[in-house]
């Protein structure tokens, strides 16, 4: 008796999976026939960003040559929906899918900017969290870092492309360390607060201009970043309260160890 248990056990498993994928097939079957009655849209996005809306996903969901609502879950390509929304330079992402109940949802991420950047010639560009180059919305400006100054930037007019892309492209540009110093500012509630202004000067360096004080504070080539915040946080918790903010025009971090402040109506500052 016991070998016989054990001799119809596998059958019996065998029989298990079997009922199991025939289930499945046919729920598939069934989900494919159910016809779209309902779109549920929702965009993602970090606060205050607005670069999309469910409108405007909504018009890039049916502009696919067929119905949408009302047609068969089977017969919308969801693969192509998804890729429609994600060629969409403000949307990081895209997931669509539907259920038993003929619903379509369509989930979108956007693509959240940390810096603007303003070539010399006027143009400009985002760069979101990633490192991803993105366009400017003519309708909705995002409250982010500027970067101004002797920028030259291919982005404004190349679409979007990671700045940190092992091509000729992003290895031609400075916007991977605009990425970096801009990311960390914004990671810190001091610095996010505190400075409104990235600047690349003549010489290339890179200068940082606070919303409070008016200082250009210069942070050399962008490397040695924690350093040299870590000394103007030292500055700024024991020097300044000793001081009038508006007393130093220049703060130089460059140098290891030391802090070099220029006073305003020095030689080299009248």
């Amino acid at each position: 008796m016991k070998r016989l248990k054990r001799s119809l056990r596998p059958l019996a498993i065998g029989l298990g999976i079997t009922g199991a994928a025939v289930m499945l097939g046919f729920v598939e079957r069934t989900t494919d026939r159910t016809p779209l009655t309902t779109l549920d849209i929702r965009v993602h996005g970090g606060e205050g960003v607005h670069f999309i809306d469910e409108m405007a996903v909504r018009r890039a969901v049916m502009d696919q040559g067929i119905a949408v609502l009302g047609a068969a879950a089977g017969d919308v390509h969801i693969a192509h929906i998804e890729e429609r929304l994600r060629n969409i330079p403000c949307v990081a992402d895209a997931e669509v899918y539907h259920d038993l109940d003929g619903t379509l949802h369509v989930i979108v991420k956007q693509r959240e900017p940390v810096v603007r950047v303003l070539n010399g010639d006027g143009s400009s560009f985002y760069i979101d969290e990633d490192g991803w180059v993105m366009p400017v919305d003519p309708d909705y400006t995002a409250r982010v870092l500027v970067a101004t100054g002797w920028i030259r930037e291919p982005g404004a007019v190349s679409g979007v492309y990671s700045v940190y892309a092992d091509d000729s492209l992003a290895q031609a540009t400075r916007s991977d360390e605009i990425h970096r110093i801009a990311s960390f500012i914004r990671k810190d509630e001091l610095w996010n607060a505190l400075i409104d202004q990235l600047v690349v000067n003549a010489d290339g360096e890179f200068e940082l201009i606070p919303r409070v004080g008016a200082q250009r504070i210069l942070i050399g080539d962008g490397s040695a970043l924690e350093q040299r915040f870590a000394k103007l946080r030292l500055f700024y918790s024991e020097g300044m309260p000793k001081a009038d903010w508006r007393r130093y025009a220049r703060i130089d971090l460059r140098f290891a160890d030391q802090i070099v402040c220029t006073k305003r109506n020095s030689p080299n500052n009248p």
